[in-house]
């Protein structure tokens, strides 16, 4: 869990290039590492002079404008760096510069395939009357090895339950749930971009959820307490 969560630093910033109007926009795709899931936007622009500039916004994770090092496009191929998670990224536009395929790289390579975006992300949720379980629940997670504090913010929207996650012991915070769903007393969050997901049951009390964490196909029991003073609680 503690290497996906470095992830969540991933960002890119500016860098010259030729040919800048051929990608210039909004780039999106998904990243996958195993069972893990990331959702990646590339934002392309053109400075006066022609040279591009980019950032990228890690979706599932919350980190948006990281900065992209360097930048370039010739020939059809595009290449761009972010040094703070020393990560490459190497790519063929396709002719209609509607598509790019490519290998992102970052200790290992994976495949990274980004297609222009027509309709940007949903990322934002109007608020609605709060659930009977809207707030902070907490829990521990032992390993065996190590014991790891976890919090799970829900909230009710007018698309349904959303939430996110901390992770306080590896000083990660407002790691998005990718789903919320609830079918009475149960209760499923699914975190992709680390491959985790809760499946629980709410007391009658709504004070404690009882579950298991998966994580990678390994699972360990986790009970969440509604957090005092919390929405909700």
């Amino acid at each position: 869990m503690k290497n996906l969560f470095k992830l969540a630093t991933l960002v890119v910033s500016t860098a010259c290039a030729g040919h800048a109007q051929n990608i210039v926009g909004d780039w999106q795709g998904t990243l996958k590492a195993g069972p893990a899931e990331l959702r990646l936007v590339l934002h392309v622009l053109s400075d006066n002079d022609g040279n591009l500039k980019a950032t990228l916004d890690s979706v599932d994770q919350g980190a948006n404008g990281i900065p992209v090092t360097s930048i370039s496009l010739k020939n059809s191929k595009l290449s761009f760096s972010v040094d703070s998670v020393h990560g490459t990224y190497e790519g063929k536009v396709d002719p209609n510069a509607t598509a790019i395929a490519g290998t992102w790289t970052q200790m290992q390579p994976l495949p990274l395939d980004f297609k222009r975006q027509t309709t940007p992300l949903k990322t934002g949720h109007k608020p609605a009357k709060p659930s009977d379980i809207d707030g902070a629940w907490a829990g521990t997670l032992d390993t065996g090895t190590a014991k790891l504090r976890v919090v799970f913010h829900i909230t009710n929207t007018e698309d349904g339950l959303t939430a996110t996650m901390d992770s306080p012991d590896q000083n990660a915070n407002g790691l998005p749930v990718t789903a919320v769903s609830r079918d009475g007393s149960s209760l499923t969050m699914v975190l992709k971009q680390i491959a985790g997901k809760f499946e629980g049951k709410i007391n009658k009390e709504l004070t404690a959820i009882e579950g298991t964490w998966t994580q990678a196909g390994a699972g360990l029991p986790l009970l969440l307490k509604r957090v005092k003073g919390a929405a909700g609680g």
